[in-house]
């Protein structure tokens, strides 16, 4: 397989400084196919799984078009939660480092305002954000779009499961003079889709299959029990492997809250996050799980990709999934960051059965079936 070297897109000395700097001397493919195309300011659709390099592949470019000369803001990046954007910031400031006249400035909710509007009157050249606080200072009018000429939507397809499809296309089409749109995404759902045929025009459209290299390292199992027994069977499995770490996952968020009171009566540090939980409750909640102040996290699907956390144990699915797609996403929360990761799905009923072999064919895993004693003492 043929594979770009970086000096081989024709990027600026300086840029070429900042990538040697990191020791990188080959693209990822997904770097190989959107770094052109956005410096041709082409519309771009890339679909890639996590860990393949898609801050660089449009961070790179966005720096590159930067106009010194120019006061206005030229890029603006948005992230669904604030973790994210706060990474994205640091990687791009680190490609910027030897390009004089880059600003980045990076706001979300959880800030003090104030602090932002007085970065905001610096003229950075890109804003990278999450979608509620740029619409807030859209409101207070402590910032223009007027200048962007590239957007790019990061992990869009969380973006939209995490309700932020409306803000997305209000911002949108207040960037009246953009050139260029980019929508990075582990998955296209409907909604991702639906932006690109709105705001996108021909775009270049990138698929990354998932590799050994790129797909997370998770041992699949699946066990028969009671509907009754499922929470028992959880601490029994947490308390013997030691976990630090668990995520729970039910389809409705009374049984998230009601699984939350059982476990906190139990002496877990445990909380829960769904749909109808504001955001910022959220977030605190996932700051307390990063900070290893949480045992287990209890949540729905809807705030499933909200959930950016590398040192997961292991991801219980208390029910199965409705959609093949989210077993997923539920999933992938574990065996992050190169390290084993380990899930549990429980099977209670015949039509689980029926999910589950559906669920193997769909994801192409090998879910193993095992009873818990047997689990233990294999392990």
């Amino acid at each position: 397989m043929n594979r770009t070297k970086f000096e081989q897109l024709n990027l600026s000395n300086d840029m070429m400084k900042a990538i040697k700097n990191k020791s990188l001397e080959y693209t990822t493919p997904v770097q190989a196919e959107a770094i052109p195309a956005m410096l041709e300011w082409k519309d771009v659709t890339a679909k890639a799984p996590t860990g393949t390099g898609k801050t660089f592949a449009f961070g790179i470019p966005v720096i590159e078009q930067v106009d010194p000369s120019d006061q206005q803001i030229q890029s603006l990046i948005l992230a669904p939660t604030r973790e994210l954007a706060i990474q994205i910031s640091a990687e791009l400031r680190e490609l910027s480092k030897f390009k004089p006249g880059v600003k980045i400035v990076c706001i979300y909710g959880g800030q003090p305002i104030g602090a932002q509007i007085q970065m905001l009157k610096k003229r950075p050249k890109i804003v990278v954000a999450t979608p509620g606080r740029l619409l807030d200072h859209l409101d207070r009018r402590t910032i223009k779009l007027g200048g962007v000429k590239t957007v790019v939507l990061d992990e869009a397809d969380r973006m939209v499961d995490m309700g932020f499809y409306k803000d997305v296309t209000k911002i949108l089409d207040l960037t009246t003079n953009r050139k260029n749109l980019a929508l990075l995404s582990a998955t296209m759902s409907r909604e991702v889709m639906d932006i690109g045929w709105i705001y996108q025009r021909d775009a270049v459209e990138i698929t990354i299959a998932e590799t050994k290299t790129n797909k997370p390292d998770i041992y699949q199992y699946s066990l028969r029990t009671d509907e009754k027994n499922k929470t028992a069977a959880i601490l029994k499995i947490i308390d013997h492997e030691k976990y630090e770490r668990a995520l729970v996952f039910c389809n409705t968020k009374h049984k998230v809250e009601r699984l939350t009171k059982w476990l906190g009566a139990k002496g877990y540090a445990v909380d829960c996050i769904h749909g109808d939980i504001r955001q910022n409750i959220r977030e605190k909640v996932l700051g307390t799980f990063r900070r290893g102040g949480l045992n287990i996290l209890v949540a729905t699907d809807v705030a499933a990709r909200g959930i950016d956390v590398d040192d997961v144990d292991t991801v219980f699915n208390y029910d199965i999934p409705h959609e093949n797609e989210y077993y997923t996403h539920r999933i992938g929360r574990t065996g992050r960051a190169k390290k084993h990761g380990v899930a549990y799905t429980f099977v209670s009923n015949v039509a689980d059965a029926v999910r589950i072999s559906e669920i193997e064919k769909y994801t192409k895993s090998d879910i193993q079936p095992l009873d818990i004693d047997g689990k233990i003492k294999a392990m």
